[in-house]
């Protein structure tokens, strides 16, 4: 059995009431939650949430929302992991014993089958963890910060002679799913280790959205990509 759990909070600084803001057309969560379903690879998706108005979004797009998520558990200081780790320890108690928990964002409108199909794949090679990312475009390597004294300082010095062929590739989280192991999720064993691996995902189908720039180009990728699919 997999399940998947979506995490919406019904807080957000940054972007106000992220989670049900119109994207393309529709709540930006009801994207992530239909993905899960196509997929064809989860038995059950829920969402898990502080939020009746997220609940009753969920609910209409086909999701479950069979627990309200605790107050300690929806503030800003708190992570993915202690989410996901409250959600598995709920579904083990309550007989479902998935072997597989993923963890699929809200604002995750890109995410797509053939990635979820992939990644559950390479967690049964015996990894805790398989999630989606991809190559920074320009190599960190040759990355540097501003000083106070309005200068600059390279961040990799040993690295700025080094020829861009021979800087090995760097990746970032994609911020779209995390496959995991149900045992994994339950004793909370850190995400990011060497029980975990990635799929590599092409930076032209990843965006964050943390901003209301952000929000636009996503949009604007949205459409793109939807356009190339016809």
């Amino acid at each position: 059995m997999n399940l998947a759990v979506i995490p919406a909070r019904g807080g957000s600084k940054r972007l106000p009431r992220k989670n049900l803001r119109c994207f393309a057309g529709q709540p930006i969560i009801t994207w992530s939650i239909k993905a899960a379903f196509e997929s064809g690879l989860f038995d059950q998706v829920i969402v898990s949430t502080d939020s009746a108005e997220i609940a009753a979004v969920a609910r209409d797009a086909g999701a479950e929302v069979p627990f309200e998520r605790p107050a300690d558990l929806s503030d800003d200081h708190c992570g993915t992991l202690e989410v996901m780790t409250h959600a598995a320890r709920w579904s083990a108690d309550h007989d479902l014993a998935p072997e597989a928990v993923c963890c699929i964002y809200a604002t995750a409108p890109f995410v797509g089958a053939a990635a979820l199909a992939h990644a559950r794949i390479e967690l049964d090679s015996g990894w805790d963890y398989v999630f989606a990312a991809a190559p920074f475009a320009p190599s960190v390597h040759r990355s540097f910060i501003r000083l106070g004294t309005g200068g600059m300082k390279p961040l990799f010095p040993e690295h700025q002679l080094s020829r861009s062929q021979d800087l090995p590739p760097v990746f970032h989280d994609a911020g779209q799913f995390y496959w995991g192991r149900l045992e994994a999720w339950v004793e909370a064993r850190p995400i990011f280790g060497e029980r975990t691996t990635f799929i590599e995902l092409p930076p032209d189908q990843v965006q964050d959205i943390d901003t209301p720039e952000d929000w636009l180009m996503a949009e604007r990728l949205f459409e793109k990509i939807a356009k190339a699919r016809r």
